[in-house]
């Protein structure tokens, strides 16, 4: 039983360890999804807004107007590529984040497969002495009645 105690307390820490793994993976999914979410909203209010403006160009459009949508498109396309940059940054802390939940489960499962292979030497081992010590009772046994028809 000493030795089972340890095991017992690695595999707390490493189901621990897994569970606030799986939540920090969570978080980074979620992190990932709303800014994948964020750069999809931006590529299409800049379609929306190129459309919009092509529908008024077909009226006529003021220069003043068309200088100011050209800014207004480059200070999108700027935007769209700072949210790119944070797409791909979540995206590389969500697949850190899945091979640490990785690593952390087949600690955890390692650490099981070993208590299971403690849980089976010990029910071996109980069975071994259960079996012995029927044997030594029957041996007992029988040499109380051989004694007991000697006499």
């Amino acid at each position: 039983m000493a030795n089972t105690l340890p095991l017992a307390m690695l595999i707390e820490l490493a189901q621990n360890k897994t569970d606030d793994a799986t939540r920090r993976l969570g978080q980074l999914q979620r992190a990932q999804i709303g800014a994948a979410e964020k750069l999809a909203l931006l590529i299409q209010y800049r379609q929306e807004y190129v459309d919009r403006l092509q529908a008024k160009m077909q009226e006529g459009v003021p220069s003043s107007h068309w200088r100011n949508f050209q800014n207004f498109i480059g200070t999108l396309d700027g935007a769209i590529e700072q949210q790119r940059a944070v797409v791909a940054q979540a995206e590389a802390r969500l697949n850190h984040g899945r091979s640490d939940w990785q690593h952390s489960k087949r600690r955890l499962n390692s650490f099981d497969t070993l208590a299971d292979r403690v849980r089976q030497q010990a029910a071996l081992a109980l069975g071994k002495r259960e079996q012995r010590d029927s044997d030594e009772h029957a041996a007992r046994q029988f040499q109380l009645r051989a004694q007991a028809l000697t006499r």
